[in-house]
């Protein structure tokens, strides 16, 4: 068995950094002053391609759609071991919603597929709405099966998978294609391989080099990352971008939680004894 498969993945702002100054007048996030980073669950999406593919053989490809610096989470993908990567980048792409970025990622599916399984994150750690995933199954017309944590066997053209519900655990069968979402409790992403390092820390998209740079000579050795733009994937703009994006927002609100009072004790033995005096007046019964 030889399975190809296609990884969505993602880079995002790491939200565990944001202070006062990451937000913006308008309370969004200013995600330029945040570092950026490659969404947690989409590294358990690339393991749980990756172990398919030690154990059944086949190819793993991944795909992301963001500006040219994206281009920095499909290096980390080939050094942990994924065999092809696209850079879907596009100024029509910005502010794309859920449903747009979908759109633009389905179609890049279908050109470069056909793939057998897709894998991704459940939800990106910037919007947490766990929607890209199922909404590019839907318009790839193909199963899925959300919230994965263990994929127990993939035989004569079907997957079975252990998915995490509200109330414990419960196993699917599929038939292929399909699409997953990979949970964070899935697996433990492995590291870079050094071999992997050595072979693509080279690895550039077109933009990253010079004009005279030998650009079929790269390819031809694997180390240049193809960017497809709107019009590469056949994509009307006005499915993509704000054109394509119904969501809006209404309001957006600074909520701040108060912290509840509190008493201060010293460590001393007057203070010690003193709280405790003050428990059991408080807490205790006769």
């Amino acid at each position: 068995m030889s399975l190809k498969i296609a990884v969505l993945i993602k880079q995002v702002p790491d939200t565990a950094a944001v202070t006062p100054k990451a937000m913006k007048a308008d309370g969004t996030l200013n995600r330029s002053a945040l570092p950026a980073v490659f969404n947690p669950e989409d590294l358990n999406a690339l393991e749980m391609a990756l172990q398919i593919k030690d154990k059944y053989s086949g190819s793993v490809t991944a795909v992301t759609m963001g500006p040219p610096a994206a281009a920095e989470i499909l290096r980390d993908a080939l050094y942990r071991g994924a065999d092809r990567v696209f850079l879907l980048t596009d100024r029509k792409f910005a502010a794309s919603d859920t449903l747009a970025t979908s759109n633009v990622l389905s179609r890049a599916i279908e050109m470069l597929g056909p793939f057998d399984i897709v894998i991704c994150g459940t939800q990106a750690i910037d919007g947490n709405t766990a929607q890209v995933g199922p909404q590019v199954a839907e318009k790839l017309n193909i199963n899925q099966i959300t919230y994965v944590e263990e994929i127990e066997e993939i035989v004569s053209g079907k997957v079975r998978a252990t998915r995490v519900i509200e109330d414990g655990k419960e196993r699917i069968v599929s038939s292929l294609p399909v699409l997953l979402t990979a949970t964070g409790s899935a697996n433990v992403p492995r590291p870079w391989s050094v071999k992997n390092i050595m072979k693509y820390k080279t690895a550039v998209t077109k933009q990253e080099v010079p004009e005279e740079a030998d650009l079929d000579r790269l390819k031809q050795k694997g180390l240049l990352i193809e960017t497809l733009s709107c019009e590469k994937i056949g994509l009307d703009s006005s499915f993509c971008g704000i054109s394509g994006s119904p969501t809006m927002v209404k309001k957006i609100e600074n909520v701040v939680r108060k912290g509840k009072e509190y008493k201060k004790v010293e460590l001393t033995d007057e203070g010690i004894t003193g709280l405790l005096t003050e428990l059991i007046a408080d807490y205790t019964f006769d």
